[in-house]
């Protein structure tokens, strides 16, 4: 799997197929995860801004002031990697829906 993660939490797998519907929850709770190190899952500050900054731009208002606080403890790459990966997923999930 992309994220790196050998065997995902049923949980994450749940929350990034509706991620990948557009469900900008679901996108918030999957940087709640990474940022907190929930479900198992190590921390990772980059995954954790990238799907705020999804949820984000689908409207919540939570995940702004979360990738705010975040991107406080990232270098500048690691900001410029999650956008990246932001830009990526949202680039990929659009191509699938048309």
């Amino acid at each position: 799997m992309a994220n790196g993660l050998g065997s995902t939490p049923f949980l994450i797998e749940s929350r990034l197929r509706q991620a990948a519907r557009g469900d900008a929850n679901a996108c918030f709770d999957l940087g709640v995860v990474y940022s907190s190190g929930a479900e198992g899952v190590g921390v990772d500050l980059i995954e954790a801004h990238k799907w705020f900054n999804i949820a984000a731009a689908s409207g919540s208002e939570s995940a702004h002031m979360c990738r705010a606080e975040i991107a406080e403890d990232m270098t500048a790459r690691e900001i410029i990697a999650a956008q990246k990966a932001a830009r990526a997923w949202l680039r990929a999930t659009t191509l699938r829906a048309a």
